[in-house]
């Protein structure tokens, strides 16, 4: 196996399969990448048995073959190498040479049939759309998935195809985001997927703000997205989602209106002596007036009141303020709506006149 390219052309396609690679493995092969050359195509591969990133660009061929090399320590020789360099990396028996001008190493490989590839899937459903759209879907939910929960089906996002709409949901038990986009091609399709968190955050790292396609394939155990000249596939999470849509308040009698970023600061400033553990806060909803406060173990105090738009009952209420920051800073528009309620009930956030993307956060007793 013989080739020849530029820097900038392999860096590229490095840092994407590395991406999915783990540190420390069981297995050694594991910590290497895949590196397959057919005819003028190089394709390079990383994975932790639960995704595969696959990556392919054009080089100049001099000998086609396979071999499998150390991920971290290619893509730190290929960074380290000046711009526009030219690089010819061949591989022979166990060891392959990376030439560059005056620059040589020399690493160890292990075979490419050591490599563990995902099984083909079988599709049972394809769906194409923007890399924006399904970016905005993913990043608008992702914060609100679970970390480590003895319930599995949390530490994932789910993705729902539901009466011509594509939808994600996230929660952790203690609050939920849902976010959603109109597909009128998905009218006839009823389906609920389920995305590991690392899956979730690596496709937001490979999707880009822009209208170019992503084709998703999804089987009864995988799912792949095609990106351009990448090709991710994730295992999915085998379980069942909670029923969510039972949690979304849906008729809240109070509502209150204010400036997203005056509240985010003013809430940002109170948290400050909140509990580091809890980091509860107290909220009281007064006609035009939000105060909110804050107590922590030491008998300290931190009080900020901020003007708002709300007519509605006098409500004291308590939050984890982290959960209140984490929507506030998702939503993109300039006033935000709080409904709730009473004092015991869950409040659902949104950007004023957008409703496509809610989140709900639990209250707190303090």
């Amino acid at each position: 196996m013989k080739f020849t390219i530029s820097r900038e052309a392999l860096l590229h396609p490095l840092q994407m399969a590395n991406g999915v690679v783990e540190k420390r493995q069981t297995l050694a092969v594991l910590s290497n990448l895949l590196l397959q050359l057919d005819k003028n195509t190089l394709s390079i591969t990383g994975t932790d048995l639960e995704i595969e990133l696959k990556a392919t660009v054009q080089v100049e061929t001099i000998e086609e073959g396979e071999s499998t090399m150390p991920a971290r320590k290619l893509s730190d020789i290929c960074r380290a190498l000046p711009e526009n360099a030219k690089i010819e990396i061949s591989i022979e028996n166990d060891k392959a040479l990376i030439k560059s001008s005056k620059s040589k190493f020399s690493l160890s490989t292990l075979p490419a049939s050591d490599y563990p590839e995902i099984e083909n899937i079988t599709s049972t459903f394809n769906l194409s759309l923007s890399q924006k759209k399904l970016k905005h879907l993913l990043e608008q939910t992702a914060f609100c998935m679970a970390i480590q929960d003895v319930r599995y089906y949390l530490n994932g996002l789910l993705l729902e195809m539901k009466a011509g709409q594509l939808r994600t949901v996230a929660t952790d038990g203690h609050r939920l985001a849902l976010s959603e986009i109109d597909l009128p091609e998905l009218a006839a399709e009823e389906r609920q997927t389920i995305l590991p968190r690392k899956g979730v955050y690596e496709l937001i790292r490979l999707l880009e703000d822009s209208d170019n396609p992503c084709d998703l394939s999804v089987s009864n155990n995988h799912i792949r997205v095609n990106i351009g000249n990448v090709t991710f596939t994730s295992k999915l999470i085998d379980g069942r989602f909670p029923d969510y849509e039972r949690v979304i308040p849906s008729h809240s009698e109070q509502k209150l209106i204010a400036n997203r970023m005056d509240l985010y600061h003013a809430l940002q400033r109170t948290a400050i002596l909140s509990n580091e553990k809890f980091r509860g806060i107290r909220l009281n909803f007064l006609p035009n007036l939000l105060q909110a406060t804050v107590n922590n173990p030491e008998q300290e105090v931190a009080e900020e009141e901020m003007s708002v738009e709300y007519t509605g009952d006098e409500i004291e209420i308590g939050f984890n303020v982290s959960y209140l920051l984490d929507a506030l800073n998702i939503i993109k528009e300039e006033q935000v709506v709080l409904n709730l309620t009473d004092a015991n009930s869950s409040c659902l956030l949104h950007g004023l006149g957008n409703l496509s993307s809610r989140y709900v956060v639990m209250p707190m007793r303090l």
